[in-house]
């Protein structure tokens, strides 16, 4: 009688797999200080890329040094908008047409490219790239000052600081000539000079806040062949601590002058104070009460350029 074997069936016939003996090779260690759990299924940190247990998974459990950066970079992708790639097909949205007048086509496509002309500032296609076919010679850049119209405005400051110039000395020949058109000595007593300050305060206008003892009162015009305004002319009083700068503000303000100072704009569209008694331009850094006093004039000019002494001297 045969007896039945025990031998194990041949590896041909298993049904099973082998595990590895090296069972760390399936797992990972916790990296969390102390911790160095063999884990099976580990998790790994997106913000510091470290893997950790179950118990050290969270950012606060194994107290994470670049916390908060995931959540951060998820947040920043959700917030930004998705850029569509263009399809090449011309639309008012994605393409612009060609600078020339007669030409139809659209350029800054996939499939038809814009060339920008650096003579007249434009863009055109491929068959008007070049200058000869779009008469770059008979264009103005776009974006350019017409030449004429610049000279004009230099030409007009040049002539408006003659004539204050030349204002200026008349009224000292003729001081000097005749006795009788000199100004009255200012009063001595201090009634008088009361009596006077209060005859200014009648018709001047400015901030009510200023302090008496601060104010400066000035007689302000507005040259006509340079600027504009709808009061020729008047009477202010102005803060002494105040720049010069402060000061042409409310000026052209009081005056109803356009003023585009503040704008960042060129030498010819700005606005400059003329010191009539002083015969120079002021600075917009200067104080008011180093450089003006009581009863002086100051004219407004537009385009005359910076305070330069080269430029007002005789």
């Amino acid at each position: 009688m045969a007896s039945s074997s025990s031998t194990p069936p041949s590896s041909d016939t298993q049904t099973f797999t082998t595990m590895d003996k090296d069972l760390e090779a399936i797992g990972a260690h916790c990296q969390y200080t102390y911790c160095n759990q063999l884990d099976f299924l580990p998790f790994r940190c997106e913000s510091c890329k470290h893997t950790f247990c179950l118990d050290h998974r969270t950012e606060t459990a194994h107290k994470c040094t670049r916390a908060g950066e995931w959540a951060a970079a998820r947040r920043k992708a959700a917030s930004t908008t998705p850029t569509t790639s263009s399809n090449g097909k011309p639309t008012l949205a994605t393409a612009a047409q060609c600078s020339h007048p007669q030409c139809k086509t659209y350029i800054n496509t996939l499939s038809a490219v814009g060339v920008l002309c650096q003579t007249c500032n434009r863009q055109y296609c491929l068959k008007h790239r070049l200058k000869e076919d779009h008469s770059c010679a008979t264009l103005i850049p776009l974006g350019a000052r017409p030449a004429s119209l610049a000279n004009t405005q230099a030409q007009k400051a040049q002539a408006a600081i003659s004539r204050l110039r030349l204002w200026g000395k008349e009224k000292a020949a003729a001081a000097a000539a005749s006795p009788l058109v000199r100004p009255p000595p200012k009063p001595s007593s201090a009634a008088a000079r009361a009596v006077a300050l209060n005859n200014i305060r009648k018709t001047a206008k400015g901030d009510a806040k200023i302090p008496v003892d601060k104010r400066v009162y000035l007689h302000v015009e507005a040259e006509a062949s340079t600027t504009t305004s709808k009061l020729p002319s008047g009477d202010f009083f102005y803060n002494k601590e105040w720049s010069v700068g402060r000061m042409l503000d409310e000026a052209a303000k009081g005056l109803q002058v356009q003023n585009v100072n503040n704008r960042g704009g060129g030498e010819e569209e700005k606005l400059r104070v003329y010191h009539v008694e002083g015969g120079r331009l002021l600075e917009f850094g200067e104080k008011v009460g180093a450089g003006l006093g009581s009863g002086n004039t100051v004219v407004l000019l537009r385009g005359v350029g910076p305070a330069i002494p080269d430029l007002i001297s005789a």
